[in-house]
This record gives structure tokens, C-alpha cells and sequence, in this order.
């Protein structure tokens, strides 16, 4: 089972990233996907979620309305794209695979997580 993120990086306030999540080894049409991130603090935070099948989404209140989570069972991959980017989104975010295929289920694995700086 292998989760592989990328699309990270530097960005300058304001501007827009979209990182990706390509998953490999298990059912992915079976389960729900996350996007967590750890802050500079150390800080975990659940950013988002979706459903196995994409019909549900879920937003932690500091990205909603910035944020978009969406997944393409056809290619096995799950995406976050990051618009109206902050400093406070500076962190490294993580793809995870959730136990069931709810969007509120909680995680079993998590990819190696890919680097964002939001630079103001």
C-alpha cells in the first residue's frame, strides 16, 4: 500500500497551489481519502476530506471556502487544490487513507507528505 503526494512547494500569499496523491496497493474506490497537514508547531490538523465515491466532502473552518478536495477513482488519485493561499497553510501536508469509505472515518496510513510554504 503506497500513498505518493506532490505538487507542493513556495508560494507567495494569495496565489494557488494543487497538490496531488496518486495511491496504489489497495481498493481505492473502497475508501476515503484526507488531506492532514502538521504545521511548523507540530500542530495535526484533518484539512479535508471525501468520500470513497466523491459525493461527500468535508472542510476544516480555517480553509473552507480556499480549499477544494476532489479524487479521480479512475486514476487511483486524490487532489487538493489551494487557492487564496496564507502564511498560516505553511506547513507539510499529507495524503491519508481513511478506514472505511466514509469521509468522517478515521486513517490508517499516511503518504511520506510534500512541503508548502506560503511566503507574505
Amino acid at each position: 500500500v503506497q500513498l505518493v503526494e506532490s505538487g507542493g512547494g513556495l508560494v507567495d500569499a494569495g496565489g494557488s497551489l494543487r497538490l496531488s496523491c496518486l495511491a496504489s496497493g489497495f481498493s481505492f474506490v473502497d475508501y476515503g481519502m484526507s488531506w492532514v497537514r502538521q504545521t511548523p508547531s507540530k500542530t495535526i490538523e484533518r484539512v479535508s476530506s471525501i468520500s470513497a465515491l466523491g459525493t461527500l466532502t468535508t472542510y476544516d473552518d480555517s480553509v473552507k471556502g480556499r480549499f477544494t478536495v476532489s479524487r479521480d477513482n479512475n486514476l487511483n488519485a486524490v487532489y487538493l487544490q489551494m487557492d487564496r493561499m496564507e502564511s498560516d497553510d505553511t506547513a507539510v501536508y499529507y495524503c491519508a487513507k481513511l478506514q472505511g469509505g466514509s469521509d468522517a472515518a478515521p486513517e490508517d496510513l499516511r503518504g511520506q507528505g510534500i512541503g508548502v510554504i506560503v511566503s507574505s
